[in-house]
């Protein structure tokens, strides 16, 4: 047990380093961006979309310079999972989640078929440069577009009203207070991921458990912690509606840019429990986002009932994880 406590506490630690270092970078980086006369929409739509998904490029980039590229695929493929299944579904459960037509009628297709353009894209079993510099080009694309698209929004729309809100809820910070939350966040991100990485590839060669269920699992829950915090305090405050907008945002991200590290970084042969198990899991949860977001009757809601099912559905995706780390699969 002496050999799995160093490795425990890294990986502990820093989780912990890495769920706090997140929001000092966000705030550092928004307030920076704000003293640089950024447009705030260009703020809202880059600037904390890749905030939230900061934690997992940075574990993705040392996961991949280590040698450990399972660990970051892994790790984009289950956050995008957790978003899904753990985070939309606690919240579903805490508060229904009322889905605005915009987001139901443009950014639900559009991470549909973006993650299904992914798959194809590595439908070979490689994750190489080529795959990368499409990615990149994809999420270039893609912040374009939904620049372009919230600039045709009127200000009275809810998803511009989001934006607003999202924004208002940034501390204000001075030039110089907002530059060191900036690069001190991320000098602790890097630290704390590299801390997690470490620990995570220990516990996986002590329990001979494959590098990338350890980054589906334990990595991916892991980095998807500040949506879930988020999420919760959302629903407590009766703003569920907002936690779907993040989620879909979150998952194009990871998707597009966190995906691109490796594929950059440490080009390799994917297993084939990704495309053939974890990537399909990932189709099917964003799947059933946009079919649960439908409405039945009147407005679009996400309710308990269905919070119920992508929470189960979760939990049934972990075990079938533990199968798999045991040989019972």
């Amino acid at each position: 047990m002496t050999t799995l406590l160093l490795p425990s506490l890294l990986l502990i630690i820093g989780l912990a380093l890495l769920v706090w270092s997140s929001d000092i970078f966000i705030d550092g980086a928004a307030s920076t961006a704000v003293h640089l006369k950024i447009s705030p929409l260009v703020i809202g739509v880059v600037v904390l979309g890749f905030g939230t998904s900061m934690p997992e490029m940075v574990v993705a980039a040392l996961a991949s310079l280590d040698g450990s590229p399972a660990l970051a695929v892994g790790n984009a493929i289950g956050s995008n999972i957790a978003n899904i299944g753990l985070v939309l579904g606690i919240t579903a459960l805490i508060a229904p989640v009322i889905v605005k037509s915009s987001i139901l009628k443009r950014e639900l297709p559009l991470l549909l078929a973006i993650s299904a353009g992914v798959y194809l894209l590595v439908f070979d079993g490689k994750l190489g440069m080529l795959d990368g510099g499409i990615l990149i080009l994809s999420l270039v694309l893609v912040m374009a577009w939904m620049i372009k698209a919230n600039k045709a929004l009127d200000p009275n729309d809810p998803m511009a009203q989001e934006t607003v809100h999202e924004l208002e809820e940034l501390p204000e910070l001075s030039k110089n207070k907002g530059l060191l939350y900036l690069l001190g966040g991320l000098i602790i991100l890097m630290i704390s991921a590299k801390m997690m990485v470490s620990g995570a590839v220990d516990i996986a060669q002590y329990f001979e458990v494959p590098e990338v269920v350890i980054g589906l699992t334990i990595i991916a829950i892991g980095t998807s912690l500040p949506e879930l915090a988020a999420a919760i305090a959302a629903a407590r405050k009766n703003q569920a509606d907002l936690i779907i907008g993040n989620i879909v945002g979150s998952n194009l991200f990871n998707i597009l840019a966190v995906m691109a590290v490796p594929a950059v970084l440490a080009p390799s042969i994917l297993e084939p429990d990704i495309l053939n198990i974890d990537m399909l899991v990932m189709l099917g949860f964003t799947l059933a986002m946009l079919v649960f977001a439908l409405p039945l009757r009147g407005q679009a809601t996400i309710d308990r009932t269905r919070g119920i099912l992508l929470t189960s559905a979760f939990i049934g995706y972990l075990y079938l994880l533990y199968l798999r780390s045991t040989g019972g699969l």
